[in-house]
């Protein structure tokens, strides 16, 4: 492609609505556009490299066996009123009706439409497995869509969904994909981690994360320094503390102190003399629309997603200080479990405490002595607080650490769920009906491209992997005067493109100084430059983005060596 005559509008400014790399880059190197609020147009040099990576993954599919559809993004309300998640999904589902008053939706995610393909489509146990996917575009309604392609609202993805005879069967199945997303990751060129997470609105028993590691990523990730556990802060396991004898005749008696104005753990441990591990925090949450109580020691934050499950619940979410009273009559700041009327959900570190000072639930005052079991007993124990590097590794029982990382694939075992709430079955072989065993594979295809760059960028620009450039080299002419500079560029750049690479040919009659500051910035991998020193002794200068080192080519040998740099770059 010849510069002069691409659509490429880059920009030295960076614009004041972008807040991450990502985002600044895209929009200064002219990749994208914004239409409106989480949506973007794709420019030539976006969609190339959205080419780039959608094409990586339908090779990796279909080589796993995949089989690729394309169902409709507008989906009616029926099929999500039979999965029973037209209610639960919440307000991200974008829902409206046509000109006859039927409900329908924009697809946020595509498992009740391909469940109803498979009922209708697949019959006996003899079809499966079938793995069908699809590469396409998706809406999620974000309440605050931010970071460009890293959190719109429309988007490309691929999503894959496996259907199956039984759990082994699925397993298998999900093995295969969690495999074929190593290989996506790895030929794109990107440091990441598959991590444990949680299945959230799309349900299931087991899941992984791929992330991409980088600064900027939204989700905070636990790796183990000796061995291959990591998981997402959100999944991350702490086992049960072990348990001690407790002296019954050495427990204390519970009593009430005052403690007027003191509603934070830091200030009560101040008043009362005792460490923040000393006292009980109780939280109050909303799950599903019902207040628990939720408690952690009083230097541990609650998990909100292990309180979910623990519960359960579809939904849930803290209930704000300025809200407790009106709904519990409880003031906030001096809340406990003893003598609390509602389900208690407890960390399993609570009941291996020897004793703890709690709220009252009476303003200003507090209780100390209090005995977990004896003073109040849990309606459920479990895992609830949010991990530490303090903690151990929950498989080896080393040392954990923390990173960020941008989520750009999630795999689920689905199981029954929506086969059984839609009725999808098949013949068993031994003539029974039995519901498909289902399994959810997706990757953010858009977002892999953002998380590209937010891992891969310098202060001057972008610095593609060579599998995801939208060119892998770009030849610039200095001498657009030079009749025999001119040529040897011309010559180089057909040499090139001749050969199957994807190149850039910079023809501009700009200065050398904007030619080279706009290479860096779109982040071409390998830069061939041709003028003065061609024209004194016939060598080209080429340059490696990544790591800025140079090398003086004699032009005849050029083509074959920038060619070598090239296939090294996508092995």
């Amino acid at each position: 492609m010849r510069y002069s005559q691409l659509l490429l509008p880059t920009t030295k400014e960076t614009p004041a609505e972008a807040e991450v790399v990502s985002h600044q880059l895209l929009l200064r190197g002219g990749f994208i556009r914004k239409l409106t609020s989480g949506m973007y147009t794709y420019l030539p040099l976006g969609l190339l490299v959205l080419q780039k990576v959608t094409e990586i993954v339908r090779q990796e599919m279909n080589n796993a066996g995949a089989q690729e559809i394309l169902m409709p993004m507008v989906q009616p309300g029926d099929l999500w009123k039979e999965s029973g998640r037209w209610k639960k999904y919440g307000p991200e589902l974008l829902r409206f009706q046509d000109r006859h008053a039927r409900d329908y939706c924009l697809g946020p995610t595509h498992e009740e439409v391909v469940t109803d393909i498979a009922r209708k489509e697949l019959h006996s146990y003899k079809q499966l497995p079938v793995n069908l996917y699809q590469i396409q575009t998706k809406f999620r309604d974000e309440i605050r869509p931010r970071f460009g392609l890293m959190r719109g609202r429309e988007f490309v993805m691929k999503d894959a969904y496996s259907f199956d005879v039984d759990d082994d069967a699925a397993s298998k199945s999900y093995e295969i994909m969690r495999d074929a997303y190593y290989r996506v990751f790895e030929r794109c060129g990107l440091d990441f981690r598959a991590v444990e997470a949680d299945s959230g609105s799309i349900g299931g028993s087991y899941s992984h994360e791929f992330m991409v590691l980088a600064d900027t990523g939204e989700d905070t990730l636990v790796t183990c320094k000796s061995c291959s556990y990591a998981a997402n802060v959100e999944k991350a396991a702490i086992a049960p503390p072990a348990e001690e004898a407790v002296i019954v005749q050495d427990l204390p008696q519970m009593e009430k102190v005052a403690t007027p104005g003191t509603k934070k753990v830091d200030r009560v441990a101040e008043l009362l003399q005792i460490s923040a591990k000393d006292i009980v925090k109780t939280m109050f949450y909303l799950a599903d629309d019902v207040v628990v109580a939720a408690l952690v020691r009083g230097d541990r934050v609650v998990q909100s997603v292990k309180l979910k499950n623990l519960l359960d619940a579809d939904d849930v979410e803290p209930v704000a200080e300025e809200e407790v009273w009106s709904r519990t009559k409880l003031p906030a700041g001096y809340l406990g479990p003893v003598g609390l009327e509602m389900k208690v959900v407890a960390d399993h570190e609570i009941m291996g405490m020897a004793s703890c000072v709690t709220g009252a639930n009476e303003k200003g005052h507090h209780l100390q002595g209090v005995v977990p079991g004896r003073d109040f007993t849990p309606d459920i124990v479990g895992d609830l607080r949010q991990i530490t590097t303090e903690d151990n590794c929950p498989l080896c029982g080393g040392a954990l650490g923390l990173t960020e990382g941008i989520e750009v694939g999630h795999i689920f075992k689905l199981g029954t769920g929506y086969s059984e709430s839609m009725n999808a079955t098949f013949q068993d072989n031994e003539g029974g009906e039995q519901h498909f065993v289902m399994g959810c594979y997706g990757i953010g295809v858009s977002r892999v491209v953002a998380a590209a760059i937010e891992q891969n960028h310098d202060r001057n620009g972008i610095i593609f992997p060579v599998p995801m450039a939208p060119f892998q080299v770009i030849v610039l002419n200095l001498s657009l005067k030079n009749e025999g500079t001119c040529k040897a560029a011309e010559d180089l750049y057909l040499n090139l493109k001749q050969q199957g690479y994807d190149v850039l040919y910079d023809d501009r009659d700009e200065r050398p100084g904007s030619k080279f500051k706009d290479a860096d910035l779109i982040g071409i991998p390998f830069r061939v430059t041709v003028g003065k020193t061609y024209e004194k002794n016939g060598e080209v200068e080429v340059l490696i983005r990544k790591d800025g080192t140079t090398a003086a080519i004699p032009y005849p040998e050029a083509a074959e060596y920038v060619g070598q740099l090239i296939q090294k770059g996508l092995t």
